[in-house]
């Protein structure tokens, strides 16, 4: 397989090579001369060379070098995979199993059954060339690329997955390797330019300038063929961008913005026409010409693509049917008895007699034994091909993965992973950071993004702002101006639960941006673009201005319409307790998206748990009259904290009365009385209680109400302080957490009030 030596980010390869293939070297260099070159490098990394590495090619023309195998042979052995599945239950099936007939799952359970996804496969894959695992729907494609991507728990995965004879640790292969999804998960609002930017902020580090990672973008862009559509929004259902085939580039372009070492695809031209599929597979195959493993899954590639894959796995339920050359197809078929009609695509004639052997009554037993003879022969050197492909366990010369990895560094592989580190004592895994920024540049690079994605949908803002503004004035109306009457007090009670749940429930909106974030998060944080607190820290401190506006919004609407007490520092107040539950249900609800990744049943969820946080506020039944089995929901209830904050803004108040006189009769029947009965009444009264009450006597303080209502465990700030605090399950500090638990406990639970 023909190889360029030139590194994947020179901005010069697409004039070396264009479209074609360079020539192979003729001679490689030694391993002495490697690591001496890797020095050299390292050199300019530590500042001797100059500000930022650079990254060059060595001159592999040289006829005084001496030859050596290939750098990397990333080889699978023997990987077999089980999943537990549901199994169908019928009446024959239970009763045999229960009169203990042997079954095809033998020794399983009644409900469950074993299905085998991958079934002792071998291979190997080098790089420079290109690794397509094919096979129907079903066949177990992906779940090998997941396989040889430590996508899938090492406990339930069987075999050997290793880069040039040594295993993969999980933190090396994130750092060396790339996984593009089938799925293109992109910023739609984002240019393609600034896509590919923002990857290369995150994946090279700061110590290469701005002007180096912006050159590396537009050579990237050329190399991929998207220089047409670089000022091109990616967009979405709503929002016209640029075409299937441009987004898949750009998904690759993202995960080999550092020049990684392995790279994996999953289903690279699916949803793609035959010449947007060429296109992806041609500017794979100059990724791996750049020395690069690309293993990719495909289902049906047309005869073009076929010309550019070196090696293919053909799979059938789990199991190898066929591993080698394309070029080996017609004498494979043709040796098994099913030669392979002349102008007939290859991949298609094996597909379709897969699928028959597979409809059979011995399946494709006979295929995959015949795979197995026909690899024992070619290995052994008794068959003889038209493409000699010699097993990397053959190669007495191959590099350790610390000499490999150093030498791909030299050559500019791995854009992120030049460090100062002795190979000759250290570990492989010490050759590439972890992360290739410190927190503080991910955390402003992802507030950019995620700002500038948002401030070219406004109307999604615009919506939300509508909403808070119009259920603010009607609030405002409905309860103009409340008076300090009984009832004035019941209508502010009601309207303080209205107005928090309602700060809650119009944070739901939160839902859906998350859930189109969240497979793109989990992308890039599975191969550590940027850590997963940067990402939240970014997250909050975007929304902060959003959510001061539209609290800003609501709090000016109602506190003056309502008439609330306080005045300018009540309602400082009174903005910061809806602030807060902006924050806490905004927080609430990107939490439930990452736990629910459906939007209606998100949506479904999220209603239901914040009717049943105003349900546990208080509000309907006060605290003293929870059941003891209830309480601890109570405490659980976002709604609560703010809802008891604005009631001791408006009632802590031990001088301001709310009931006077005959008032105390306003929620009685004898409302209906005259008032000369209610003034008679008052009067037996002040002499049973030996006291005076007349029409002006305060019978009922603010500091009364908050008493009457269960409100007196903790302050205005002490509640404020726990709605920001998501952290903790609602309470302040570990001590009242334990002392509210110990009261709960011994179900004594407030009945002193």
């Amino acid at each position: 397989m023909a190889r360029n030596t030139t590194p994947y980010y020179s901005s010069q390869m697409e004039m070396e090579f264009g479209d074609g293939v360079p020539p192979r070297a003729t001679v490689l260099p030694t391993l002495g001369q490697l690591l001496k070159h890797v020095g050299d490098v390292r050199k300019e990394a530590t500042g001797d060379g100059g500000d930022t590495p650079e990254h060059r090619a060595l001159d592999m023309t040289d006829v005084s070098l001496e030859p050596h195998s290939l750098p990397f042979v990333l080889s699978f052995s023997n990987l077999t995979y089980s999943v537990k599945v549901g199994r169908k239950m019928s009446f024959p099936t239970l009763f045999s199993r229960r009169r203990g007939a042997v079954t095809e799952d033998g020794g399983e359970s009644l409900f469950t059954r074993t299905k085998t996804l991958l079934n002792d496969i071998s291979g190997e894959a080098r790089d420079g060339e290109i690794l397509a695992v094919m096979g129907a729907s079903g066949s177990g494609k992906s779940t090998l690329i997941d396989a040889l991507a430590n996508r899938i728990a090492k406990g339930s995965l069987k075999g050997s997955v290793k880069l040039n004879g040594e295993a993969l640790e999980s933190r090396l292969l994130k750092v060396i390797s790339a996984y593009v999804m089938q799925d293109d998960l992109l910023f739609p609002m984002l240019t393609v330019e600034e896509t590919l930017m923002f990857a290369a902020e995150f994946r090279l580090p700061r110590t290469l300038s701005r002007s180096k990672k912006k050159q590396r973008v537009q050579a990237l862009i050329d190399q991929l063929g998207l220089r047409n559509a670089a000022k091109t929004v990616i967009g979405d259902e709503g929002h016209r961008g640029v075409s299937g085939g441009e987004r898949r580039r750009v998904s690759i372009g993202i995960d080999i913005i550092h020049d990684p070492i392995i790279l994996f695809l999953d289903e690279p031209t699916s949803g793609l026409d035959s010449t947007s599929a060429f296109m992806v597979v041609k500017v794979l195959q100059r990724i791996a010409h750049t020395g690069s493993i690309v293993v990719m899954s495909v289902h049906q590639p047309s005869s073009r693509i076929l010309t550019l894959l070196d090696q293919m796995i053909f799979l059938s339920r789990g199991q190898t049917v066929f591993s080698g050359s394309p070029m080996q197809l017609p004498l494979f078929f043709s040796e098994f008895g099913h030669p392979i009609p002349e102008n007939e695509n290859r991949t298609e004639f094996a597909l379709d007699l897969i699928r028959e052997l597979e409809g059979s009554p011995g399946g494709t037993k006979s295929l995959v034994e015949f795979n197995k003879s026909w690899q024992s022969m070619k290995n052994s050197g008794i068959l003889k091909t038209e493409v000699n492909y010699i097993p990397s366990q053959s190669h007495q010369n191959q590099l350790s993965l610390k000499e490999a990895i150093s030498a791909s560094i030299s050559r500019g592989k791995l854009v992120p992973g030049a460090t100062n580190t002795n190979i000759n004592t250290s570990p492989a895994s010490s050759l590439v950071p972890t992360f290739a920024n410190p927190f503080w540049i991910e955390m402003g690079k992802l507030s950019e993004r995620s700002f500038t994605n948002s401030r070219r949908m406004p109307e999604l803002f615009g919506i939300r702002f509508a909403a808070i503004f119009v259920t603010g004035f009607i609030l405002a109306t409905m309860f103009w101006q409340l008076d300090n009457s009984p009832k004035g007090v019941q209508e502010r009670l009601g309207f303080f639960a209205f107005a928090m749940s309602t700060t809650f429930y119009t944070t739901a909106d939160a839902l859906p941006v998350f859930l189109q974030e969240r497979y793109i998060f989990m992308r890039e944080t599975a191969y550590n673009a940027y850590r997963r607190s940067s990402y939240l820290i970014s997250h909050a401190l975007v929304a902060l201005p959003a959510l001061l506006i539209l609290s800003l919004t609501f709090a000016a609407t109602t506190f003056w319409a309502v008439g609330l007490d306080g005045g300018l520092t009540g309602f400082v107040f009174y903005f910061l307790v809806i602030f807060a539950s902006f924050w806490a249900g905004n927080s609430f609800v990107t939490f439930l998206s990452g736990v629910v990744p459906h939007v209606m049943l998100g949506y479904t969820i999220v209603v239901a748990i914040l009717a049943y946080f105003l349900l546990f506020s208080g509000f309907f039944i006060n605290r003293n009259r929870i059941p003891d089995y209830w309480i601890w929901f109570h405490y659980l209830s976002l709604v609560k904290y703010p809802y008891e904050a604005v009631l001791q803004n408006e009632f802590d108040d031990a001088v301001k009365c709310f009931v006077r006189g005959v008032q105390i009769f306003d929620s009685t029947p004898l409302a209906a009385a005259a008032r000369g009965t209610k003034v008679k009444l008052l009067e037996s009264m002040s002499g049973t209680l030996g006291m005076n009450i007349t029409e002006t006597t305060c019978l009922t303080t603010g500091r009364d109400i908050l008493e009457q209502n269960g409100v007196t465990e903790l302050s205005k700030w002490n509640c404020l302080w726990v709605i920001g605090d998501l952290r903790e399950l609602g309470f302040i500090n570990r001590a009242q957490r334990l002392n509210l638990f110990h009261k709960i406990k011994d179900k004594k639970y407030n009945r002193q009030f």
